[in-house]
């Protein structure tokens, strides 16, 4: 009986020491980091079930302002249609973990699953000229520990035919 207070107390202590690393300073996302030098465009998928298959592209690097460590930064890149009435969700891919070289990281390229497909013999540029394709857009979120998304930038993927 007299042993658990103090193994309660133990415990707690444990706790609240193997969570104190958590307990940093909080950074505005928004205002520390930026995506910069985005590209992007229609990419390559190959040929599946028989059909030419383009999927949108973006590459970009996100930059730092501050000389501290932003760990963990994570990015969720939502994919949307552009609409006459708006924009519809087409995908999101998820990026876990950023690491930076200094204070930028490498370029980083992030490719939606699902795209377009076009029967032969319509060519890939036939394709990105169609009536019925539909332009999207990338809206960048990032989230540092466990603060909510903020978004960060958006940009219109352009018509281009990337191969690599």
């Amino acid at each position: 009986m007299n042993g658990r207070p103090a193994a309660l107390l133990a415990g707690v202590l444990l706790a609240l020491t193997l969570g104190a690393p958590a307990c940093g300073p909080t950074i505005d996302v928004r205002q520390a980091v930026h995506v910069t030098e985005i590209t992007g465009g229609w990419f390559d998928a190959g040929i599946k079930d028989g059909k030419n298959k383009l999927v949108p592209s973006v590459t970009f690097r996100v930059t730092k302002n501050v000389n501290d460590s932003i760990r963990p930064l994570s990015l969720n890149l939502a994919f949307r249609k552009i609409t006459p009435q708006g924009e519809e969700d087409f995908e999101e891919k998820y990026v876990q973990s950023v690491t930076f070289d200094g204070n930028q990281t490498a370029p980083m390229t992030v490719r939606a699953e699902t795209g377009y497909t076009g029967d032969a013999p319509q060519t890939r540029a036939q394709m990105l000229q169609h009536p019925q394709f539909q332009d999207l857009r990338v809206v960048f979120f990032a989230k540092h520990s466990s603060s909510n998304w903020v978004e960060l930038a958006r940009y219109d993927i352009p018509r281009n035919l990337l191969t690599r």
